[in-house]
């Protein structure tokens, strides 16, 4: 009998504004995106923390991205810019529990950007595929 091949659950922050509606521009173009990435909305990517980004794995995400407005055309004015910083200090965090900061990754989109939206998705979803499954986690 042959293993069922590796499938990633990946989540996406994304922010209120441009991720959501990069989300909702692939949509509304058909535009297809892997079913294993899980959508979490915030009000600003500057609401992204290191906390959240944890707990993610914690609960078993394989990978992790944030979704963000474009540098210097956040809705919050740098909201865009703290978040990238967790991030950047996540993925530090990662590095040193050896979990590894490759699993964490952000994008900054506009709205309008529903295939760079999708194209996120699936570059995730490859780059955790090669990396395996979380290692924290016993998913059998």
């Amino acid at each position: 009998m042959s293993e069922k091949p590796f499938e990633p659950e990946i989540t996406a922050f994304m922010c209120n504004y441009c991720g959501y509606m990069a989300s909702d521009t692939a949509s509304a173009l058909r535009i297809e995106y892997p079913a294993n990435v899980k959508l979490i909305k915030l009000p600003c990517t500057g609401k992204t923390d290191t906390r959240y980004l944890l707990n993610a794995f914690e609960e078993g995400a394989d990978g992790v991205y944030v979704i963000a407005c474009p540098k210097g055309n956040c809705h919050h004015v740098r909201g865009n810019e703290r978040g990238e910083l967790r991030v950047e200090h996540t993925k530090k965090i990662l590095d040193d529990i050896g979990l590894g900061g490759d699993r964490l990754n952000m994008y900054f989109l506009s709205g309008g950007q529903g295939k760079s939206f999708a194209d996120a998705a699936l570059e995730m979803t490859d780059r955790i595929r090669e990396l395996g499954p979380n290692p924290l986690v016993n998913k059998s």
